[in-house]
Parts: structure tokens; C-alpha cells; sequence
């Protein structure tokens, strides 16, 4: 080894992974290995001294190294270590863990998990071949393929315990009786990670299918190579070499990229322009100008308006002038609340381009353009099949399954907070399509990737799709669909003819038991009616028929992997006439799925949907630990496969680092076209939301939200600004020091703890926060240092090494499943802080329905997580728009006030001012102006349409005369009285595909919140007759009063109109009640009439004028 490191090793040192599996180095940080040719071709590695026994022959080949991936002739023997590995993960899959308080964990091992035939080898309960072993029925042990791996030359088939077994029993196989061994040269096994050096396999993955070997044969029966690179697309060996003195390769390299691409500029990262991957968008000066100038002039117009109205009450009605004044002021300090934050709206655009050139591109750190992305980890919470379908659970798995990211990096954990079997089965049945859907998303790149709503598309399906098969393949995939969802609708049935027939069965056994010895059969003990498990097992968690520790809120911790983690390297379908369709160009391993029901036992408080979110985050903690968190209620899915990448942009950018979270927009299905009570909420996703993202960030609204981990645990970012004072100077603080760029993770990790990260935490405060799980702990550092930006520019100053996070993740083992049903048991929270610093906070009813909404945020106004006690972190403006989050439904009360003020006018004849003034007329004008000049020109830099702006502010009025109102009675309530308010699900509507998709929204539920609107609609319409026939015969006619009171009372209706217009029923068919409602009025409004004395007609004429004051 004389030659010197070529000047591309100089400039890279350290040019492996760079991960914990780095293995030992040379001088210059480069792994070497000595290889020789033999006469088959192979490459064999070579210890120092073979080399120097070799002598001058040597200089030929020390510095090259090839590995040879497996042909169909050349079928390598797998190492009885992977093969354990391999052994324990298909244990892990086919296993439910269950356990809990006071209880053992076990593992029971599942034949079978739904009653349909499991095909994909990632699934649980997946076909294979029985054990050779005499007396043992398990599965032999199987590859990412699903093919069955031997591990021994004899190709004995033998399951996971035995092979166990055989390993402790001297390691002999059973079949031939001689030691398992690896093959004839043991010391080139590709995969041996302990070099430092990682390589990738030939194109196909591991061992290539024995049937193919057949198609490459030539006619004289021996292999055919150039065959088979032909059919198969396959590669004879690919390796590195030292570059020559001198480098005179350097051209050609830097013409193609260098080795294994990523340009060879022959520039340092330090000196290459730094390309960021998010870019903020301000608004057009042409919008926004105005836009902040109208606000200021309205501001100022308030102001003035409200200054006069003191200073000239109407002393004619003082009463009505005091309920109008008061009602005034806060709605003016409620509209300055809202409008101040939206003065900086921002855009912001993602580059994916760019985050595909630095994290899944080959360069010198990344060699193998293995994918240098964060792991991520989804989670879905249902809790009741009845009010949530588990078809609409199972399509928002699939469109997770399906989305765009590096399927190795991406985990999903479904809670069931009911733990019904019905919810098992559905996501067993859902992991089962996915072996088709998913694979036929990522070939045809379909959007959205949700079948229900894909199939659901009108138009053109095979708009800019480019392959052949597309149309084929479609129908074939909308079939399997179609039984997909037949099996799902079918399993409430199937599940309870299962469970009788079990119970049945179990009924004659004890009737039968009691014949044998004697007892009475009058007397039989009642047998439990269980629930059974496709695998003729009882189901741990809730039974149809409660009985002791089978009920809900009391049975054991259930964790079910659906699908074992994918293998680090792409898996592509075969090319067999057997398959449904062709996937033999695409990756189709799954991502890994998790079902997971938490332990809930009576006496404990399991702290309802938060209580299971904090669940999940310390069950995926200790599994995959992906150090960025998404969460979504069950009927929410991706409806754009790249949304996880442009997430990613934003945090894995420079300062990235501070970025807790990222709210993602909701978009909704099923709306009537006009949107009548405007459920699309654009103005809020697309506006408010918009204009805090120019502060520092949106609101976190319950779902659809990608979170840092680290930040929910509690902990601050590195870097960040305090804002003291009353001018609310900015201060920089650190709160933990500088990474070094050099290390690698294991070695930044190996002194750190989570003590590390907070200056009051102790090492003995750590439990008392997090609880006692030690792994939990030692997941904290190291899901913190994954989730940082790369240090590939000194502009990064809290990164991490390119290249770090390109080493496998290691295999799930039973241990490491056991202590994650730990973490999920009832009583793990006790004497922690989880719930109140750490996590999702508990105390709060919050729900995805207007009432829950604003419920949680009376809760937070009066706890001290309000705007006035909150961290001196955040700016002013950010701190008056949290502030009008917890104040905005005590507008209600004013709200309400307001509305029965016109009604209150036209009956008295009294109007809140005295006389309708120029000056009271000018106020108007120019209030209302300045409104409508604001709104359009909000509707032109957040992108909403006109009529979406007009029905959120009917619905603001319509929301806060109901649901807000009673948001603040039930807050006051809890905060005063101590009263606990009660948690309602919603139910999610599963409709037909032969059924109205608007009908939910046309159907008049009664619920006590519908009687303020009812009243203010009515007495305002009565009010509005009673004044006109008043002023009509009137000898003195006050025309100007009626109409000013009968402007405002036309304020109210209109804004109640989409109300009114859903109690006539739906789609113009007018319920019974309508009329009755209707006579009621006539009747009412007559009665009136002939109450009123009408003056007698005059010589002159009958009654006065129309004239105006």
C-alpha cells in the first residue's frame, strides 16, 4: 500500500456512510480491502500477509475490490447471523404482542390474521412453506421476497424456532448434519457492515428467483451470461478503486459526475454556492399596500366613530344606546384582534428538486444515492368503528402507505382507542391491498392516492398517463378494489358468525366435559361469549359481549406489527404471468404499519385523544423513532404524494432547526358546490393561516400537522429570540451549544443525554419526566441529532454530517417490541410529566367539530398557557393573534346582544342614535367601504373567491349565536364550577356510492343550539312587519327610524340566510314543520295588525307622507 490517497479522498475524508456502522479506517479515513481474482471470477479478499507473500504478483490487483452480486447461477449462502436477524423480524410480524399492568408481555404467534390469503412477504400472517422438522407445523423462515431462505447448502426447510434450537444444539442442521456455514468465501460477504463500507446489491435485490435460471439456459444446458444480462438487465460486479497518482482520471469523472455522481467541481461543500431549499413569496406591493392602509384608515375611522357615539347618546333610549355602545366597543377591539396579525401574509415555495440533489443523489459522502432523509412517523387515532367507519380508516392507511417518500424512512401507527377487532381485521385487510395499490401508485404516479377518492374522480383518467398498461391495469386494480371494500363492509359479520360459531363450539365442549363426569347439566357454569381472532384465538382487547378485562376503557396493551419493516434496498416485482399486474420496474416494498390499542384499565385516567396520541409518540419512540412526527384523524389522507418531501424542505433548510412544526392545509370532499355552510373554510386555511405564517407560524388545528419530535418532548430548539419590554427588543438566545460537524452520530450521542438539552434537567429529574423506560431515554439525543439540517454549508449552524443517516435502521427484535407495549400501559404515565410539559396537554375537550373548537379555546384563555402568561419568545403580533384564539368566542355573548338590538328598535320606535345625522350617516358609509375594500382585497392575496369570504362571515354570525355561545357557558362552567365537560365523538359518514353525498347536509337535526338563531330569525321578520305596518298608519310617520332599524334587522337575516335556507329541508323539499312555522308567523303578524289603531282618515287624506327626517 504505497500509493498515497488520491486528491478526492483528500478533500472527502471520511467518504463512508459515516454512520454508527462505520467501521474501523485508514489514514486517510478511507476503508481498504485487498482482493485476488480466482478462477471463477470471484474476487476474494486478502489479509496483509497473504499480500506479502504474494510478492511482485501483488501489485496487480491490492487496490481493487468487486463485489459480485448473486446470478442465477451463482446463488451465495446467507450468514447465520442475518439469517437470525431475518428469523427474529418474522417472528416480530407474525407475533400480537399483548400486556399491561401487572401483567406478563407475550408474544402470541399468529397462523393466519383475516380470513383472506396473505400474499405480500412484509404482512403478518403471510403464506410459506412448513418446517422440515419432524412434529413442528410453524412457517419457514422467508427473505424480503418472501422466498424461502435456507441456511444451510442442503436448502433443509426450517422454521425460526428450530433453527434456534439447532444453533444452541452444537449449530448442525438438522438435514445433512454439518455446521451452517455461509459459503466458500466468507470473508467477501458484501453485507458486512463492520468494514465501514456499505454496497448496494445488483439491480433486483438479494437472491434472484431460481425459476428465472431456467429462461437463461442455452441449448447445451449450460448458463447463458449474455442471456441473462439481456433478460434481466443484470450487472457482472461493480466496485471502486484507488484513483492514480496524479488523478488523471479527473476528467473523465468530473464529465460524468465523479464516482457515483454528484458533480465533480472539485470544490469543497464550504465553497459551493448554497442552494436553499424553501423560498418565501411576499405579497405584491400592489395588494398588500392597501391592504395595510385600509386597515390603519378603518382603524382610525373606529376610533372616530366610537369617540362620537359617547359623546352623543340618544336620550330618547339610553338603554338601547348603552347595550349599542358596549356591543361597539368590543367588536371593534375584536375586529382590531383579528386584522393586526394578517398586515404580513407570506408565500412560500419548496424546491424538491434541490432536496433530492442533497439528501437521495450519490456524492462522495452518500456513495450509493441511499436516501439521507429523516425518518418520519405517522399516526391515525380512531377510537369507535360504529361512529368511525373503518373503511374510510383503511383508505386514509392507503394513501399513507402510498405517499412519496423513502418507504425504509416512513413508519405508520394506528391507535385504537376501542380495541375492536373489527378495526384489526380492517387494518390487516387494508395492509393486504396495499400489496397492489401501492406498487400501481408509484408505476402510474396517480394523485390523489386514496382509491376511494381517486375511482371517484370525474374526467379523463388517463390524462398525461404515458404507459400502455395504464387503462388495464387500472380496471384491474378498481376490481380488487371493489372486493376490497366488500370484504371490509363484510367483517362485522363475518367477525360475529366466526365468534358464534366458536362460542358454539365451546358451549359442547363444556356440555360435553360435564357428561363425562357426572355433573348436572342444569347446572353448567356460563361460558364467556368471546370474540375470536381469525386464528381461532380470543381477541385481547374489547369483546361484542363485555366481560372482565374484555371491555372498553378495561382490557390488555395490544401491539400488532401489520408490516415488518421494508429491507434498506429496493425490492422490484416480479415479471410472472401469475401477478395481477406487472411490477417489475417498481419498488414494492411497503412502508411499516403498526397497530397499536393502548392499555386502559378502570380507576386510571386514560386523558381521551390525547392520552393516545402520547401513546403513540413514546410506542414509535421505541420502534422506529422517526424524529418528525405526522398526525391525522381517520378520515383525513395525503392528497399529494410529494406533500411529506415539501414538509421536509422547510426543516431540513437552513435554520430548520427552530421549525417546530408544520401545519399542513385541510381540504375537504363531499361539499355542495355553493358550500352553503362554509365547511371548506378557506378563509381561515387560506387567509389567517396565511398571515401568521408571515409571524412566526400558523396554529396547530388538531390534524394534518408534521411535528419535531424533540419539540414535544418539551425541549427548546438551539437558537432563538426573546422579545422584552414594552418596545419589545429582540434578544438572541442559545440554549445548547454548537454540534460538532465532524462527528459522527454515535459519537455525538454516546456522552449525551437528554439532560444535555435542558439546563433544568437533571439526570435524576429525567424519569420523573419522561418516565422509567430507558430506552424511551436513549431514543431522546439521537431522534434529536436525525432531525437536523445537513451541514453542508457554514451558513448551517446546527447540522448534522451528509451521509449520516444512509445506514439501515436495525431490525425489530421481540425485546425491543416488549418495551413498547411497556410504554403503552396505563400506568406508565403516573408521577410523570407526560400530559402536562411533555406531549400532547391534557385537560382539554378540543374535537374536530365548531363547539369543541371553540370550547378548547375558552380552556386555554383560562389556563396559564394563555397569550398574557406565554413565553416572552413570541412577538407582539403572534402574541395578539393567540390572544384572539382564546377570546374569540366570548364575542358570542356581545354577538347575540347585537342581533336582537334591531328586532328591540322597531318594536319600541327607538333607534340607537337620536336623529340619522349626516355625521352618524358618513360613519356608516365609510366603515362600510373600508370593509368591503378590505375583503376584496383579502380575497385577492390569500386566493379565495369572493362568495367563500361572504359565507364565513354568515357562518360567523350563525356560530357565534350557537355553538360559540355554549362554548363559553361550558368553559365557565369547568373553570368556575369545577363542572367536567363531557367528550363526544364525532361520528365521520360513510356514504354509498349509490347514495347523495350532500344528503348529511341537508338533514335538520334538532339540538338545543339551534334556538337562539330560530329566535333572532323570527323576531326580527315579526319585528320588520310590526315596524312597517306601525309607520304606515302612523299620524306622525317615522320613516327614518324604521328604516334604520330595519337595515340592521336585514343585516342579521341576511347573514342568517344559509341557516333559514337548511331548515327548509333539503334541496327544496320543505319540511311540514316550515309551515307551521310559517302560519305561526301570519297569524302572529295579523294579530298584530288589528292591535294597532289605525287613525281615521282626514278630509285631507289618509295618514302622512313619506318623508324622511
Amino acid at each position: 500500500m504505497s500509493n498515497p490517497p488520491p486528491k478526492k479522498a483528500i478533500r472527502n475524508p471520511g467518504g463512508g456512510a459515516g454512520g454508527p456502522a462505520g467501521g474501523p479506517r485508514g489514514p486517510a479515513g478511507n476503508t481498504v480491502k485487498f482482493a485476488r481474482r480466482t478462477s471463477s471470477g470471484r474476487y476474494v479478499s486478502l489479509s496483509r500477509e497473504d499480500i506479502d507473500m504474494e510478492g511482485e504478483l501483488a501489485a496487480d490487483y491490492t487496490n481493487y475490490t468487486v463485489q459480485i452480486p448473486p446470478t442465477p447461477d451463482n446463488q451465495p449462502m446467507m450468514d447465520p447471523a442475518s439469517v437470525a436477524m431475518k428469523a427474529e423480524e418474522q417472528y416480530v410480524s407474525n407475533s400480537l404482542f399483548t400486556g399491561g399492568f401487572n401483567s406478563v408481555t407475550r408474544a402470541h404467534l399468529m397462523d393466519k390474521v383475516i380470513e383472506s390469503e396473505v400474499t405480500h412477504p412484509q404482512m403478518a400472517g403471510s403464506k410459506g412453506s412448513r418446517c422440515a422438522m419432524p412434529a413442528c407445523d410453524g412457517k419457514v423462515m422467508r427473505n424480503e421476497r418472501g422466498e424461502d431462505i435456507d441456511p444451510c447448502e442442503c436448502r433443509f426447510k426450517i422454521c425460526r424456532d428450530c433453527y434456534l434450537d439447532a444453533q444452541k444444539e452444537g449449530c448442525l442442521c438438522p438435514g445433512c448434519k454439518e455446521h451452517y456455514k455461509i459459503g466458500e468465501y466468507a470473508d467477501d460477504d458484501p453485507n458486512d457492515a463492520s468494514s465501514g463500507k456499505h454496497y448496494l446489491p445488483g439491480p433486483g435485490g438479494g437472491m434472484m428467483n431460481n425459476s428465472k435460471s431456467l429462461l437463461a439456459r442455452n441449448q447445451n444446458g449450460e448458463f447463458d451470461h449474455n442471456r441473462w444480462l439481456f433478460e434481466s438487465s443484470g450487472t457482472y460486479g461493480y466496485g471502486n478503486a484507488f484513483w492514480p497518482k496524479g488523478g488523471m482520471y479527473d476528467d473523465d469523472l468530473d464529465d460524468e459526475g465523479g464516482p457515483g455522481g454528484g458533480g465533480g467541481d472539485g470544490m469543497l461543500p464550504e465553497q459551493k454556492p448554497f442552494k436553499p431549499l424553501t423560498r418565501k413569496i411576499p405579497m405584491p406591493t400592489s395588494i398588500i399596500s392597501p391592504y395595510r392602509i385600509f386597515i390603519v384608515i378603518r382603524m382610525f375611522v373606529l376610533i372616530f366613530y366610537l369617540t362620537w357615539r359617547v359623546r352623543n347618546p340618544n336620550m330618547e333610549a339610553l338603554w338601547l344606546w348603552g347595550m349599542s355602545i358596549v356591543c361597539e366597543l368590543w367588536f371593534a377591539f375584536s375586529w382590531l384582534l383579528d386584522m393586526l396579525p394578517k398586515v404580513n401574509p407570506v408565500n412560500r415555495s419548496t424546491d424538491l428538486a434541490v432536496l433530492k440533489e442533497k439528501f437521495e443523489t450519490p456524492s462522495p459522502s452518500n456513495p450509493h444515492g441511499r436516501s439521507d432523509l429523516p425518518g418520519l412517523d405517522v399516526f391515525v387515532s380512531t377510537a369507535d368503528p360504529d361512529k368511525e367507519p373503518v373503511l374510510t380508516t383503511a383508505t386514509t392507511i392507503l394513501s399513507i402507505l402510498a405517499a412519496d417518500y423513502p418507504v425504509e424512512k416512513l413508519a405508520c401507527y394506528v391507535s385504537d382507542d376501542g380495541g375492536a377487532l373489527l378495526t384489526f381485521e380492517a387494518m390487516a385487510e387494508a395492509a393486504s391491498f396495499a400489496n397492489i395499490w401501492v406498487p400501481f401508485c408509484k408505476k402510474h404516479d396517480i394523485e390523489p392516492r386514496q382509491p376511494d377518492s381517486y375511482f371517484s374522480i370525474k374526467g379523463d383518467p388517463t390524462k398525461g398517463k404515458r404507459r400502455s398498461d395504464f387503462v388495464k391495469d387500472r380496471r384491474k386494480v378498481k376490481r380488487e378494489f371493489d372486493e376490497f371494500k366488500v370484504r371490509i363492509n363484510g367483517l362485522p359479520d363475518s367477525i360475529r358468525r366466526r365468534s358464534d360459531a366458536f362460542n358454539a363450539r365451546e358451549d359442547m365442549k363444556m356440555l360435553k366435559h360435564l357428561r363425562e363426569t357426572g355433573a348436572d347439566p342444569a347446572e353448567q357454569p356460563k361460558v364467556k361469549k368471546a370474540t375470536w381472532m381469525a386464528d381461532g384465538t380470543h381477541w385481547p382487547g374489547t369483546w361484542a359481549v363485555s366481560a372482565p378485562d374484555h371491555a372498553k376503557g378495561n382490557h390488555a396493551g395490544i401491539l400488532q406489527v401489520m408490516l415488518k419493516p421494508p429491507s434498506p434496498d429496493p425490492l422490484y416485482g416480479m415479471h410472472d404471468e401469475e401477478q395481477l399486474i406487472d411490477f417489475s420496474d417498481v419498488d414494492i416494498r411497503l412502508p411499516m404499519l403498526v397497530y397499536m390499542s393502548r392499555e386502559k384499565r378502570p380507576g386510571y385516567d386514560h386523558n381521551k385523544k390525547a392520552g393516545a396520541m402520547n401513546a403513540l409518540v413514546r410506542c414509535s419512540a421505541v420502534m422506529s423513532n422517526g424524529p418528525f412526527i405526522l398526525n391525522f384523524d381517520c378520515d383525513h389522507y395525503i392528497n399529494y404524494a410529494q406533500a411529506i418531501r415539501e414538509a421536509m424542505c422547510f426543516v431540513m433548510d437552513r435554520g430548520g432547526e427552530r421549525i417546530a412544526y408544520i401545519q399542513f392545509p385541510q381540504r375537504f370532499e363531499g361539499i355542495d358546490p355553493s358550500d352553503r355552510y362554509a365547511n371548506n373554510n378557506t378563509v381561515f386555511f387560506d387567509g389567517n393561516m396565511r398571515a401568521l405564517d408571515g409571524l412566526q407560524g400558523p396554529m396547530y388545528v388538531g390534524t394534518g400537522c408534521m411535528f419535531r419530535r424533540f419539540a414535544l418532548y418539551g425541549f427548546d430548539p438551539p437558537r432563538t429570540t426573546e422579545y422584552t419590554g414594552w418596545l419589545f427588543k429582540k434578544k438572541k438566545v442559545t440554549t445548547f451549544g454548537k454540534a460538532d460537524q465532524g462527528e459522527t452520530d454515535t459519537q455525538s450521542l454516546n456522552s449525551k443525554g437528554a439532560e444535555d438539552f435542558d439546563a433544568e434537567l437533571t439526570s435524576m429529574l429525567v424519569p420523573r419526566r419522561f418516565g422509567n423506560s430507558s430506552a424511551l431515554m436513549a431514543s431522546i439525543p439521537v431522534a434529536e441529532f436525525q432531525a437536523r439540517p445537513l451541514a453542508d454549508h457554514p451558513a448551517v449552524l446546527h447540522g448534522r454530517p451528509p451521509g449520516s443517516l444512509t445506514v439501515p435502521r436495525p431490525p425489530l427484535d421481540p425485546p425491543t417490541v416488549a418495551e413498547a407495549v411497556s410504554v403503552i400501559s396505563c400506568w406508565y404515565e403516573d408521577k410523570t410529566e407526560w400530559g402536562d410539559r411533555v406531549g400532547w396537554i391534557y385537560g382539554s375537550v378540543t374535537e374536530d367539530v365548531v363547539l369543541r373548537w371553540a370550547t378548547g379555546s375558552v380552556e386555554i384563555f383560562f389556563s396559564r398557557n394563555n397569550a398574557f402568561l406565554a413565553s416572552r419568545r413570541l412577538m407582539f403580533l403572534q402574541r395578539v393573534a393567540y390572544l384572539n384564539v382564546g377570546i374569540y368566542p366570548f364575542t358570542s355573548i356581545f354577538l347575540l346582544v347585537y342581533c336582537f338590538i334591531p328586532a328591540l328598535s322597531l318594536f319600541s320606535g327607538f333607534f340607537i342614535v337620536q336623529t340619522l345625522n349626516v355625521a352618524f350617516l358618513c360613519y356608516l358609509l365609510t366603515i362600510t367601504v373600508t370593509l368591503i375594500a378590505l375583503g376584496v382585497l383579502e380575497v385577492k392575496w390569500s386566493g379565495i373567491e369572493l362568495e367563500d369570504w361572504w359565507r364565513n362571515e354568515q357562518f360567523w354570525l350563525i356560530s357565534g349565536t350557537s355553538a360559540h355561545l355554549y362554548a363559553v357557558v361550558q368553559g365557565l362552567l369547568k373553570v368556575m364550577a369545577g363542572i367536567e365537560i363531557s367528550f363526544t365523538l364525532t361520528a365521520k359518514a360513510a356514504v354509498d356510492d349509490n347514495e347523495d353525498i350532500y344528503a348529511d347536509l341537508y338533514v335538520v337535526k334538532w339540538s338545543s343550539l339551534l334556538i337562539p338563531p330560530i329566535t333572532i330569525g323570527m323576531i326580527n321578520v315579526i319585528a320588520i312587519a310590526f315596524a312597517f305596518a306601525r309607520t304606515v298608519y302612523s299620524d306622525n310617520p317615522r320613516w327614518g327610524k324604521f328604516i334604520g332599524g330595519g337595515f340592521f334587522s336585514f343585516w342579521v337575516l341576511a347573514h342568517l340566510y344559509p341557516f333559514a335556507k337548511g331548515l327548509m329541508g333539503r334541496r327544496g323539499k320543505t319540511p311540514t314543520i316550515v309551515f307551521v312555522w310559517s302560519g305561526l308567523i301570519s297569524i302572529t303578524i295579523s294579530l298584530l295588525w288589528v292591535a294597532i289603531s289605525p287613525p281615521e282618515a282626514s278630509a285631507g287624506g289618509r295618514g302622512a307622507g313619506f318623508q324622511f327626517p
